[in-house]
């Protein structure tokens, strides 16, 4: 091994293997000093899980720096696949936003402490969707900070808790809308191509929205299950960065965590914590390992305390951002980066090169036949007051709720009755059904709400928690587009 000490200037590869009934197990300090290597980033290891590792020593970091993302590299494959970043050895770090063999929408999910590179890794992705034509809707919890650029880019963008639950809802009854529509035309999986686009939702800072005490954490929790469930044949996936991993902090649900670990995991730098939440909840199997993170890939050298040429206000070396692994990708356990997107240094503003990224061209948006269950949230996305009213309806239901010990509703509400409280919009239609002699058209039940004394209600969004409560059992959707109570 001393000879590896001085191989400074070439890849030196190590393959090793653990005795029978062992698995490889190492520790990257004491691996580096039975190397003799002063600087671990320069070494990359990899498992199999089992008795096998490869050591690849570089003569330097070999992620200390990577080039700049192309619109190129954001272009689906055959396969449904871009180049994300690069692995330690150069070869390209690809990640699915499509499966076409299956037909099937992706679900992603995303981990990293502050200062990981999430939102810059978040930025790359939605550019990829603007490229390939999928309809993004993003609601950013991080008041629209974490990818600013993106808001004229995206079909659908929010900033608030109100906002997402909004987003998510629409997503869902989007969902629903293609289902029946595919059944009565005897698809069974969604073409990319065929007519409808696909449809990515994503939450950003998405623990802010489902960690214990959130305000909304239930009703988001079920519609992230639900658009989960029922998205991935119809187009529909559904996408979360943040920056925790615990299963408290993701809804405290073991079924939306089940879920999601089956899409595409990112891991960028991470906690001992997390990783072993990562571990205890099934996200990166027991056997595996991974190399830590360093913040920065400055080398740690001990000094004389008297060393009179030591400079006290040392500069931190680069930075690692962007730094992380593919857990649902073919390497799981070997190191990759992120492409660099936008410029290196803070700007003012929004960054020139991302915006040159998205592209002059707009958005691609929902298909016409999906408005109708996309509701009034959906129609109202680009009129800030209209939104405002909507986001401020979803915060009076859930004070409601709150208050009444009960669950939320599904859509909008107004006040009526003279009573001050919010009327919550299924509410309002499970009381028109049930005062009717005959089941009802969804016209008929729009009349018969907007007469109660409630805010005015269109007929886009009384479909959109219509369709939600026939989907749920309260309300029985019959022949020739009449509803009865169930």
């Amino acid at each position: 091994m001393s000879t590896l000490a001085v191989a400074t200037d070439e890849v030196v590869e190590l393959t090793l293997e653990a005795p029978q009934g062992q698995i490889v197990r190492y520790d990257l300090p004491r691996l580096c000093s039975a190397l003799g290597i002063d600087d671990p980033t320069r070494v990359a290891v990899e498992t199999d899980g089992g008795r096998h590792a490869l050591v690849t020593v570089y003569p330097s970091n070999p992620l200390a720096s990577v080039r700049a993302v192309t619109r190129e590299d954001l272009v689906m494959d055959r396969h449904g696949r871009i180049t994300v970043g690069l692995y330690h050895n150069g070869r390209p770090a690809k990640k699915r936003l499509f499966d076409p063999s299956t037909g099937s929408a992706q679900r992603f999910l995303m981990f990293g402490t502050t200062g990981a590179g999430k939102s810059r890794a978040l930025q790359l992705e939605l550019v990829a969707e603007k490229i390939n034509g999928i309809v993004s809707w993003l609601a950013d919890l991080k008041e629209g900070q974490s990818v600013p650029e993106a808001r004229d880019h995206v079909d659908f963008y929010g900033t608030s808790q109100e906002a997402a639950i909004l987003i998510l809802r629409a997503g869902v009854a989007v969902a629903h809308e293609r289902m029946r529509r595919y059944s009565a035309a005897g698809r069974n999986a969604f073409l990319l191509g065929g007519g409808d686009p696909l449809l990515h939702v994503r939450i950003d800072e998405a623990n802010r929205l489902l960690e214990k005490g959130a305000p909304y954490r239930d009703e988001a929790t079920y519609l992230i299950k639900e658009l989960g469930r029922t998205g991935r044949s119809v187009g529909v996936g559904i996408g979360l960065a943040a920056q925790a991993s615990h299963l408290e902090e993701l809804g405290g649900s073991d079924t939306l965590r089940a879920m999601l670990k089956e899409g595409w995991v990112t891991l960028l730098r991470w906690t001992s914590s997390m990783m072993r939440q990562l571990v205890a909840d099934g996200l990166l199997p027991a056997g595996d390992q991974l190399q830590p993170i360093p913040r920065t890939l400055q080398v740690r050298e001990l000094r004389s305390q008297f060393d009179v040429d030591a400079e006290e206000d040392e500069e931190d070396g680069p930075g690692t951002q962007g730094t992380g692994y593919l857990l649902s990708g073919p390497r799981p356990n070997a190191m990759m980066r992120h492409l660099r997107i936008g410029s290196i240094a803070p700007l003012p503003g929004l960054d020139p090169e991302i915006l040159a990224l998205y592209g002059s061209e707009e958005p691609t948006r929902l298909e016409k036949a999906s408005w109708a269950a996309a509701g009034e949230a959906y129609a109202s996305r680009h009129d800030p007051d209209a939104m405002a009213v909507l986001c401020r309806v979803v915060a009076e239901e859930q004070q409601g709720a709150a208050g009444q010990g009960a669950g939320g509703g599904t859509a909008e509400g107004g006040s009526g009755g003279g009573s001050g409280k919010t009327r919550l919009l299924a509410d309002r239609i499970l009381a028109a059904l049930a005062a009717a002699d005959a089941p009802m058209a969804a016209g008929d039940i729009l009349d018969a709400v907007n007469a109660d004394g409630g805010r005015e209600v269109s007929l886009g969004g009384l479909r959109n928690t219509l369709g939600g409560l026939a989907d749920r059992g309260d309300v029985e959707r019959l022949e020739r587009g009449l509803y009865a109570p169930a």
